[in-house]
């Protein structure tokens, strides 16, 4: 499972990696985490709000930063 997260390298973007990562590892996924920060990138998966979590190339949420237990939902999807 590839998990990004996109964002500039902001509180909240160390705080979306540090949840997916703790969700990831207590799920027990296989998982790579990549950190997303140019922001045509950024925009070309037509994210306009950082930070956002992208799991396997889709979108699962932009803008805000889920709690460890609504992002093992995310992950388990």
């Amino acid at each position: 499972m590839l998990i990004q997260i996109l964002g500039t390298g902001c509180p909240k973007c160390r705080k979306l990696e540090e949840n997916a990562r703790q969700a990831a590892t207590e799920l027990s996924l296989d998982f790579h985490i990549e950190k997303v920060k140019d922001l045509q990138q950024i925009m070309a998966f037509g994210v306009m709000i950082t930070p956002a979590l992208v799991v396997d190339g889709v979108v699962k949420v932009a803008g805000k930063v889920p709690d460890v237990e609504d992002m093992k939902k995310l992950l388990a999807k």
